[in-house]
């Protein structure tokens, strides 16, 4: 079985694949090898505590020049992190409830759909514009 019927159903002619198969590595991937080599010494060389960005520092100072994030994309392809400081890690879970409280058991958050324009439960519906509580001039009637 070759890759015919992965290439049928991704609509993929064969032959690019075995075209692709058949090509040398990219310029790229070969940089990508010869920096991981660097970036596992420098790695190890510190006691497996340098993170990206420390690392990216390291091959500076030696002449190495790369970009930070390709390195921490590197570090990524090897497995590879630095020390994390911060926040503790959490190692135990609260226990989940028994039963959940009877008000969250089957209720219903639907809003109710609008009425007619300019009633209470119009979503465009504010005291004082337009209803027929609010008085537009300022001075009482007379009666």
């Amino acid at each position: 079985m070759g890759v015919e019927p992965i290439c049928r159903v991704l609509q993929v002619a064969p032959s690019s694949d075995y075209a692709a198969m058949g090509r040398p590595p990219s310029a790229r991937a070969l940089r990508d090898e010869a920096l991981k080599v660097e970036i596992a010494r420098v790695y190890k060389e510190h006691d497996g505590v340098y993170g990206a960005w420390k690392v990216w520092r390291q091959l500076g100072r030696e002449g190495i020049g790369v970009g930070r994030d390709r390195v921490a994309r590197l570090m990524r392809a090897l497995g590879i992190c630095g020390v994390v400081r911060g926040k503790r890690q959490r190692t135990t879970t609260p226990a989940e409830a028994d039963q959940r409280p009877a008000d969250l058991v089957e209720r219903d958050f639907s809003a109710p759909a609008p009425t007619a324009c300019g009633s209470r439960t119009s979503p465009t519906w504010r005291p004082g514009r337009g209803s027929a509580t609010s008085r537009s001039s300022s001075t009482p009637s007379a009666a």
